[in-house]
């Protein structure tokens, strides 16, 4: 049967070579029985089959569903809450913060620990502890306990730290940048948005219909199971495919995919490219103006909208998720035409847009609006920025620790604006009239990155590939390899002190966030 001459590894090659001449000086005997000598090393760098990579991407996109139903919860019950708790808005932004601090704590370790031992292993033991803390949470939401809450959500957070850079570890050591990678993730990513949708639009009719909003987070625990049952067929799963089939390469540069390494790579973690900092740029403030609007929009809805709860949740999970359909297509279109620096500059611009209107438009029609403008622009944002991140390495063996970097710049990020988006809102009796403010700053940085991305990549190659289609990439591979050897040759002292001074800039700005957490639980519960 015809593999797909994409796949076809360099040592399946070589194999291939290597019988023909045989061919040309043996017998045809001696030349089944060599074949037959080589059947188990030829079997160990068959290349993936495409049904076992779309089954892969099924079982992970299942395992997301779970994972993003539970995560769409908590801001849909804002308001329903703080009442039952008896908490405010700086107490609530602590609650969620706390998950951002355990990430921001352990996200690194944890990366780098994904690339020694692969996803599927990580995945396996993450979604346990996550379910541990779903449980505990769903127990301080019966007895009203909101300090318990806060030690559930750090539990739940430890499986959470070990999750979320596994399933895009699996992705990478399956699908090349410009062939499939995007792809999966939109697919995924498309996925979880159904979920996130389900999980929000369905939170506040769940608490009233039951008469407790502790049910809410009961529900959440039965899909943990349902997450971590599905975690165990593709541990299962990623075993078979490891013993049956090896070797799959870049199709443009040759480099050899790989789901774990031998070693832990602490230096090579130290050496990530300036392309992947400026991508890094981007999201720290896109991502984060996303997660703190995303956190507050149901509330934000009922105030706006002049609503109920429930009838909230369904207008902020509609406008929020309705891009759900954008997100696959725009994978292919990133694998087939590139063009990712445009799609993050158009997230930027778009986003920018519907935080100015939510902040100088209080009324329906503005809202609306500006809801509508965020759900078609940000999903151009988390595939891209995730696809973009992969392509700017020049060494995929520490894909999982540098999506780690990226996880742990958005958390500590997302605790300073949630803690003083917190305090403003208190101040400012509850209104939204004053915070999104903030959220208008941000989203206009993020413009001026991406503006600045789009400059930069007309002078510099190390950036210009991410806009490469897939012919051109594989067209120009060689290229990418000279810029590859340049990064790991004459240029590699210049390189580290780069990379060394953006990893400062990172820790500053972890223990910033630190310092922000630290000073909301001080202050919050005095608020």
């Amino acid at each position: 049967m015809a593999q797909d001459p994409v796949f076809v590894p360099a040592d399946a090659e070589a194999n291939k070579e290597t019988h023909v001449e045989a061919g040309h000086k043996n017998t045809a005997v001696a030349e089944v029985d060599s074949s037959q000598s080589d059947t188990s090393s030829q079997r160990a760098t068959q290349p993936v089959p495409l049904s076992w990579k779309l089954a892969s991407v099924v079982l992970v996109t299942c395992i997301g569903f779970g994972s993003k139903w539970s995560s769409g919860v908590t801001g849909a019950m804002k308001s329903t809450m703080k009442k039952e708790l008896n908490i405010n808005n700086t107490q609530f932004s602590i609650l969620e913060a706390s998950e951002d601090f355990m990430v921001t704590a352990l996200m690194m370790l944890s990366g780098v620990v994904t690339d020694r031992i692969g996803g599927a292993g990580a995945m396996l033991y993450g979604n346990a502890i996550y379910s541990v803390g779903s449980i505990l949470v769903a127990a301080a939401a019966q007895t009203r306990s909101y300090k318990f809450m806060i030690g559930g959500r750090v539990i739940s957070a430890l499986g959470d730290i070990a999750t979320q850079v596994a399933q895009y570890k699996v992705f990478s050591s399956w699908f090349a940048p410009n062939n499939g990678f995007a792809s999966t993730l939109g697919f995924e990513l498309g996925i979880g948005k159904i979920g996130a949708f389900a999980g929000k639009a369905s939170a506040n009719i769940i608490a009233e219909r039951t008469g407790d909003f502790a049910w809410v987070f009961w529900v959440a625990v039965f899909m943990n199971i349902f997450t971590n049952v599905m975690t165990g067929v593709f541990y299962w799963f990623t075993r078979l495919a490891n013993r049956k089939y090896h070797g799959i390469d870049d199709p443009a540069t040759g480099e050899k995919l790989q789901e774990k390494s031998k070693k832990l790579h602490f230096k090579k973690v130290l050496q990530l490219p300036w392309s992947f900092w400026t991508v890094m740029a981007f999201s720290l403030f896109q991502t984060s103006t996303a997660v703190v609007f995303l956190q507050n929009a149901t509330e934000l809805a009922e105030q706006r909208f002049k609503t109920s709860s429930i009838t909230a949740g369904w207008y902020s999970a509609v406008l929020q998720y309705a891009g759900f359909f954008v997100v696959p297509l725009l994978g292919v279109f990133l694998d087939l035409f590139g063009q990712r620096i445009s799609a993050l500059f158009f997230c930027g611009v778009g986003v920018f847009a519907s935080m100015l209107l939510v902040c100088f438009s209080d009324n329906v029609k503005g809202t609306a609006a500006s809801f509508g403008i965020f759900a078609f622009s940000y999903c151009f944002g988390p595939t891209t920025i995730i696809d973009s991140t992969r392509t700017s390495m020049w060494d995929s063996t520490v894909f999982g620790s540098a999506y780690a970097v990226k996880i742990t710049m958005n958390n500590a990020m997302n605790i300073i604006v949630r803690v003083v988006t917190g305090r403003i809102q208190d101040a400012d009796n509850n209104s939204y009239d004053k915070v999104t403010i903030v959220y208008v700053i941000l989203a206009g940085c993020s413009v001026v990155v991406s503006l600045g991305l789009t400059l930069i990549s007309w002078k510099s190659i190390d950036l210009r590939h991410l806009q490469w289609s897939r012919s051109k990439r594989i067209a120009r591979g060689a290229e990418l390899n000279e810029r590859r050897e340049l990064f790991f040759g004459v240029n590699k002292a210049k390189n580290m002190r780069t990379s060394l001074i953006c990893f400062g800039v990172l820790i500053a700005l972890v223990l910033g966030s630190w310092c922000a957490y630290f000073w909301g639980v001080a202050t919050g519960n005095n608020g």
